[in-house]
């Protein structure tokens, strides 16, 4: 993730093997849903970047914190925090 802490907006690099539908979300430290980047979307294998603009689902801006990205396929979940600061 780039840059870390944030603000306005970071990227998220994945890196993938092999092609793969992967769910992408941003959540918060309690582990509710706060915006879905990617939902079981097939992404080839190579390395992809997605950016989150520090918004929620619903388009509204996410206070100053911490929140993990975490992808989801069928390999396997792997998560990382980011630090948003307004």
């Amino acid at each position: 993730m780039a840059p870390n802490p944030f603000n306005p907006a970071t990227v998220i690099r994945l890196e993938l093997a092999a092609s793969a539908r992967v769910d992408l979300m941003v959540l918060d430290l309690r582990g509710r849903l706060v915006r879905t980047l990617a939902r079981g979307g097939l992404l080839q294998a190579g390395v992809h970047e997605v950016r989150w603009d520090g918004r929620d689902d619903r388009g509204g801006p996410v206070p100053s914190g911490t929140y993990l990205v975490r992808m989801v396929t069928a390999r396997g979940t792997g998560a990382h925090k980011v630090q948003l600061v307004r």
